[in-house]
């Protein structure tokens, strides 16, 4: 057999008539054995017929060779170079040299695309405990010699769309400022209303704007968060700059708009904030908050929790801090002062493409976000670094002749950090475009913090990523990124049963860029990173020196994250057919159905056998799909397979369409997709329809929302079997 891709003598003899053949025609006779043998021990690609997957993985392996942990890490250094939230002019800068970059990197159509949109920046913060003793909050993080990037000032520390206002109010502690908190606290005689509160970020994890809007409608005049030392800090392990975790001193900083309501622009929700939009009054919002919050440090939140009397908190919300956690309230006193100066200002998104050899149209688009709220060294720099590094690669592929065969899109984010801004204003904006056209979004937000890879996707791209992990071997040498993936998640399991594309997660939520893709527009999505221990999220000790020391030393992470990253994009651009997974989709759906039943007093009320039907329904249809696009693929060359190819690509590219609610999901208009949008606390939420009404008791909105999912998955499955018939 042919050897390392080499053909021997004795295989070229042997099933060969022994007989005087013309030079040329032995010659193409050993050609077409070559690539016989070779495709024979090529891994499959999924829509890639036998001879196309030899070309892919030859073509990969050109790119793999390609990338540089010495590139990644100059790219990486020059995003950590100074702070940049959006809105900046050093944010700006960044996109403007990203230009520059992609155009000597020899990507086409490469653009700023600029939005105006809410942005406040404040004016003054403070948190002062006017009794029963004072302490003025420092609001700051401490400088480290070892790192001279902790020097930096990054202006007042604050929350992005907080409310303006000046209060004075007793002070409480309520754990994690969830509303069974509340409930808990109001149960033991403390009220809250009119009180200011303290809270943790993470106990249990929910995001900040989750707990703003929860403290908006319990009445309590402002929220102070804190990171406690049990959940980032010192109770985990070694702390800055001797450990991956948070120092007493550090900040979480971020946003706290309600965008699992809209996300977004808070002033033209659904529409693009391009020159002479439409735009809202700020008081006609859904997604700006109404109450005053700042962020504190563990060390700021000391004295305030010290001071506090009233009952002993429950043991579940006993943080690290050397005393008893108690609630108040008071005797202790806080006045919280934020002044925010109301502003629209301009956010810069960056755009280029590699223009496709044969279907230029059809758009693969892979994103991540320059903003950071200080340096960003995981979030979101390791990710920008990387997609740079990818997008050279990309680039010099490109200049030797190999550009791909549908466009790639290249998209680097404004203002993730405040509501996912750029993202979708981009989306909103080019909407029409990428409902014909988009194949996919493959999203990246911070790439690495350690070496444990996870992904999340619609469950039609779980093969695409699996099969994408086998082939990028992993930094430890001990195998594939698939081979590591699989230790990490299933050590300790015993199961006799494991299938790798359940270590793709299909319950997506929100917080990142792909939001916009999937729950706005029906686009099939993927999120990935690599994962590891992380307590220095969006504070100042985010940065080159942390990446360096604990992140990823030696870029080796990120520039894998490109390899994975890479492969994935080209396998979407160069595909025979688009490599959609229906069956395992369905599956998933089923899944859910089941999930969904299990949930108490849903077998009484609702009847699910519809949708299950139609489920079963896409199921054989996704199978006879697949049988159609092995026989196309199979077909000879020619202008009629062709035109089979193309037909059927844009029959499957158009199937998550169909999950597509006109008017969104109750109360959540925005959120468009039957399956998919988040809960209020960013948490993944499957049927959200339903299942917020079956939540909520109201059993005939749950009926109604069933009948409309019903009619969604029908619809899915009536897409999938067009793509069947075409070759009947």
């Amino acid at each position: 057999m042919a050897r390392n891709g080499e053909l021997h003598k004795g295989d070229v003899m042997r099933g060969f008539v022994i007989r005087v053949w013309p030079v040329a025609a032995l010659f193409a006779g050993a050609v077409a054995l070559v690539a016989f043998r070779q495709s024979q021990s090529t891994p499959p690609i999924r829509g890639f017929s036998t001879a196309s997957a030899a070309r892919e993985h030859a073509l990969e392996s050109r790119f793999a060779a390609m990338l540089s942990r010495d590139s990644t890490g100059k790219y990486f250094r020059e995003q950590t170079a100074v702070p940049h939230p959006a809105g900046t002019d050093a944010n700006r800068a960044l996109a403007e040299r990203m230009v520059v970059q992609l155009r000597g990197f020899g990507w086409e159509d490469v653009r700023l695309r600029r939005y105006d949109v809410l942005m406040p920046f404040p004016e003054q913060v403070s948190v002062t405990m006017t009794a029963p003793s004072r302490y003025e909050a420092t609001l700051r993080e401490d400088v480290y010699p070892q790192d001279p990037d902790t020097r930096a000032d990054p202006g007042l520390t604050y929350l992005g769309m907080s409310a303006s206002g000046d209060v004075t109010g007793e002070l409480i502690y309520a754990n994690s400022g969830n509303p069974a908190d509340y409930d808990w606290l109001e149960s033991q005689g403390v009220s809250v209303r009119g009180k200011i509160a303290i809270v943790r970020y993470s106990n249990p994890y929910s995001y900040r704007g989750f707990k703003a809007l929860t403290a908006e409608q319990r009445g309590l005049r402002a929220l102070i968060i804190y990171s406690d030392p049990q959940e980032d800090g010192y109770r985990k392990g070694l702390t800055f700059p001797d450990g991956p975790w948070g120092p007493e001193s550090h900040i979480q900083r971020g946003s706290i708009t309600y965008d699992f309501i809209q996300a977004g622009d808070p002033l033209t929700p659904g529409w693009a904030s391009v020159p002479g939009a439409r735009r809202l009054e700020v008081a006609e919002s859904r997604s700006v908050p109404k109450i005053i919050m700042v962020p504190i440090s563990a060390r700021d939140a000391t004295p305030l929790l010290r001071a506090l009397a009233g009952p002993v908190a429950p043991a579940g919300w006993q943080g690290a801090l050397p005393f008893t956690y108690r609630v108040g309230a008071g005797p202790a006193t806080v006045r919280v002062n934020v002044q925010m100066d109301g502003r629209v200002r301009a956010i810069y998104d960056v755009e280029a493409r590699i223009n496709g050899s044969e279907l230029p149209d059809e758009l693969v688009v892979i994103g991540n976000h320059h903003d950071a709220w200080v340096y960003g060294g995981v979030d979101p720099s390791s990710g920008t670094a990387t997609q740079l590094e990818l997008a050279r690669a990309l680039g010099a592929l490109a200049r030797e002749g190999r550009r791909p065969r549908r466009t790639i899109v290249f998209t680097s984010w404004d203002a993730e950090e405040w509501h996912l801004t750029g993202s979708t204003e981009w989306g909103e904006e080019l909407a029409d475009t990428l409902r014909q056209y988009a194949v996919a979004y493959l999203n990246v937000d911070g790439s690495t913090s350690g070496s444990n890879f996870g992904a999340s996707a619609v469950a039609s791209l779980n093969q695409l990523i699996v099969e994408s992990a086998r082939d990028v071997p992993d930094p430890d040498g001990k195998g594939s990124v698939l081979d590591a993936w699989a230790r990490h998640t299933w050590a300790g399991d015993t199961s006799e049963r494991r299938d790798s594309l359940t270590l793709v997660t299909n319950k997506l939520g929100s917080g990142s860029d792909y939001t916009v893709f999937l729950n706005f527009l029906g686009i099939p999505v993927v999120d990935m990173a690599f994962g590891g221990p992380y307590g220095v999220y969006h504070s100042i000790y985010d940065n080159y020196y942390w990446m360096t020391k604990y992140g990823d030393p030696g870029f080796r992470y990120m520039t894998t994250m490109a390899d994975l990253w890479g492969r994935m994009t080209l396998r979407l651009a160069n595909a025979d057919v688009l490599p959609f997974d229906f069956v395992s989709y369905a599956d998933q759906v089923a899944g859910f159905l089941t999930e969904l039943e299990a949930v108490p007093g849903v077998k009484e009320r609702l009847a699910l056998d519809a949708a299950r039907a139609a489920t079963l329904v896409w199921h054989r249809a996704a199978v006879d799909a697949d049988a159609t696009a092995r026989r196309v693929m199979a077909a000879p060359p020619g202008g009629a397979r062709n035109a089979s190819l193309s037909a059927l690509n844009e029959a499957l590219r158009l199937v998550e369409r169909e999950w597509i609610l006109a008017d969104g999901i109750p109360g959540r208009p925005w959120f468009k997709h039957v399956l998919y949008a988040p809960k209020y606390t960013y948490a993944a939420l499957e049927l959200p329809g339903v299942r917020e009404a079956v939540d909520a008791g109201n059993w005939p909105v749950a009926v109604r929302e069933l009948e409309r999912l019903t009619v969604r998955i029908a619809a899915v499955a009536a897409a999938v079997q067009r793509a069947a018939d075409l070759r009947r």
